[in-house]
């Protein structure tokens, strides 16, 4: 290629180009030299532009790779919040679901509530009327034991009650006995046998008026029933009726025999024909069948009182029987009424009381049943 060249440069030179025929040693050299270096750096530049091209192939292969990745983790995403919408979505409808279910169930819940509590009040109903009349056929039966328990009391085979026996009675004396008569109020079903076949005589027709003071204490009373001393009702009796009803002679003896009817545990029991038992008292204390040791007069004691459990009993007369049963019979009608026991109206109730009081004023002036 450089003969061609030659050859071409000897038959047509070029213009403004120098033709050296016998180029020095030196300037060869320095011609080889610039040579190399022109090659040099051409080769440099070309080392720096292939590396630059390579970088800016390797910076957009890394772009779109990045923008592939990018774009299928933007589908993944897109198709996971797909799924969690749909997800939402049901669960939402489940919870609409179940809200519906539990209001459905709250409200069948309180209608069954409510049908429970309306059965239990009529139950609770019924079962209170069903008490009451209970109550008052007890209050009817213990009144008729008490009744019989006191007709009993009366008659004992050594001296019997003429009334509760009228084969007894002669045909003159069979007549209907007025006065004393304990627990007229109890029950009508205690009409003794002695009663039949007989001609009551008259009796007046008794007039009755209640006094507001009285009933007004009653009333007060009555609201809350209590058997402590110092209301206003219980008081008045205490110092009108049953203080002076209970004063007797032997005042000791009198007080542990109040003392006895306020704890219900005095015992009254009719003297048999037997031998008593010994007891650890004197006999001086205790009177005998014709000496009452209550009042300490020479009475013939039918019957004698026990303290408790105490085991010793005291011969008492008649007319100190009748002070103490009075006592013992207003006691157990106000103990029925605080137990809730008397279903009566209060002012009935109150006639009660009343009549109660009068055999306590009766038998504290010494006005008994002959039959005591």
């Amino acid at each position: 290629s450089q003969a061609n060249f030659e050859e071409d440069g000897q038959k047509q030179p070029a213009v403004g180009h120098w033709k050296t025929l016998m180029p020095s040693k030196g300037s060869k050299e320095e011609t080889e030299t610039g040579c190399q270096d022109a090659g040099g750096v051409d080769e440099t530049q070309s080392t720096e532009q292939l590396n630059v091209s390579r970088l800016r192939s390797s910076s957009v292969e890394i772009r779109e790779k990045g923008s592939e990745f990018l774009k299928e983790e933007l589908h993944k995403a897109q198709k996971e919040l797909k799924l969690k919408d749909k997800e939402c979505e049901r669960l939402s409808k489940v919870r609409e679901q179940l809200e519906q279910e539990l209001e459905e169930l709250t409200a069948s819940l309180f209608e069954e509530a409510h049908k429970m509590v309306r059965e239990a009040n009529t139950k609770q109903a019924a079962s209170e009327k069903q008490l009451r009349e209970a109550r008052g056929k007890i209050d009817m039966l213990q009144a008729e034991v008490t009744a019989l328990k006191t007709l009993v009391i009366t008659s004992t085979p050594s001296s019997p009650n003429r009334e509760l026996h009228p084969q007894l009675q002669s045909p003159s004396k069979a007549v209907f006995r007025k006065g004393h008569g304990r627990n007229k109020s109890t029950s009508s079903a205690m009409v003794s046998a002695a009663s039949q076949n007989v001609t009551p005589e008259p009796v007046s027709r008794e007039c009755k008026e209640v006094d507001s003071i009285l009933f007004a204490e009653f009333q007060a009373w009555k609201e809350s029933p209590t058997l402590d001393k110092s209301c206003s009702f219980l008081d008045r009796i205490y110092r009108e009726d049953v203080g002076p009803c209970l004063d007797f002679t032997k005042q000791e003896l009198s007080e542990l025999v109040r003392v006895a009817v306020e704890q219900n545990t005095l015992t009254i029991e009719p003297v048999a024909s037997q031998t008593l038992p010994v007891v650890k008292v004197s006999a001086e204390e205790c009177g005998g069948p014709k000496k009452c040791a209550l009042s300490g007069l020479s009475r013939t004691c039918k019957h004698r009182i026990m303290l408790g459990d105490s085991g010793n009993y005291y011969y008492i007369s008649p007319s100190c029987r009748a002070r103490i049963t009075a006592v013992c019979n207003f006691f157990t009608y106000i103990r029925y009424i605080q137990q809730g026991l008397v279903r009566q109206d209060v002012e009935l109730m109150y006639w009660e009381v009343m009549r109660l009081r009068r055999e306590m004023s009766l038998a504290k002036l010494g006005f008994y049943p002959s039959e005591m």
